[in-house]
């Protein structure tokens, strides 16, 4: 199997009134619903919390993520945290 090379994106997060938020440098969305989003980053993975969460646009090839709703909490995991990660049973059962 070749090596796969993954491209490197600068992280960085911009949030406007609660509402809004973009983020750059995803590598991948793990998991999402209306109250939360796990997506991972270089720099581990990203949970966003609040409610009536909606992912307005994905773009991986870019590195870039565009959420709407009430956000309550952002916070960061280690990598292979996270529901449906690599590290869990799902994970390794869809890998």
């Amino acid at each position: 199997m070749a090596d796969e090379k993954r491209t490197v994106f600068k992280h960085s997060l911009i949030m406007n009134e609660r509402k809004d938020l973009s983020l750059t440098g995803i590598t991948d969305v793990i998991s999402f619903d209306e109250d939360a989003i796990y997506a991972e980053t270089d720099k581990g993975v990203v949970v966003v919390k609040g409610y009536n969460l909606h992912v307005n646009r994905l773009n991986l090839d870019v590195g870039e993520l565009d959420i709407e709703g009430e956000i309550y909490n952002i916070s960061y995991e280690d990598h292979g945290a996270g529901p449906g990660s690599k590290g869990s049973f799902f994970g390794k059962l869809f890998k």
